[in-house]
């Protein structure tokens, strides 16, 4: 996972989800892992930690919780292969609060076949909840593996939910 040219840092964000680990480079964020992810990864040793370095992130982070904030704008670093970064590229258009299928954003990256292979990218996601992999749903609309857990994800998906109900009420 590390990046052996790139000086990584990291810190920890308290959430409603729990206690996300946070790495970037200074000028991008490059993982977030959550506290019950099943690869359970700890800060490589080579990495420093730095809280005043992601005063941004965790600020939009709080913002999203609060139910301020639907559309992230933080700069990413995208290091997968051509086919998983395409993939991680379109979840980014799966508006906040929708939902949609490992099938249907096959089809939206131009490979309608390639539904497998969009749901193996999907869970490769390094930056879950900025690049919103918990927005794909099975076909028949039931939850399916997420990294961080299906109860995550739920809480996920029912925050993203709730907000806009409140948006328009």
């Amino acid at each position: 996972m590390p990046s052996p040219d790139v000086a990584l840092a990291y810190s920890y964000l308290d959430s409603p989800i729990g206690r996300l680990l946070i790495v970037g480079d200074g000028d991008q964020l490059h993982y977030i892992i959550f506290p019950t992810e099943s690869r359970k990864y700890r800060p490589h040793p080579d990495w420093r930690r730095d809280d005043q370095l992601f005063k941004e992130v965790f600020a939009q982070f709080r913002a999203y919780f609060a139910g301020e904030l639907t559309r992230f704008e933080l700069p990413l670093r995208f290091a997968g292969t051509e086919f998983q970064n395409t993939v991680w590229k379109a979840l980014c258009d799966i508006p906040f609060g929708e939902t949609t299928s490992y099938g249907v954003l096959a089809g939206r990256i131009g490979r309608p076949k390639a539904f497998r292979a969009v749901g193996a990218a999907n869970g490769a996601n390094p930056l879950p909840i900025v690049v919103p992999c918990h927005r794909v749903i099975g076909v028949d609309k039931s939850l399916t593996g997420f990294g961080g857990g299906l109860d995550i994800k739920r809480h996920l998906l029912d925050h993203e939910s709730d907000t806009c109900q409140r948006r328009t009420a």
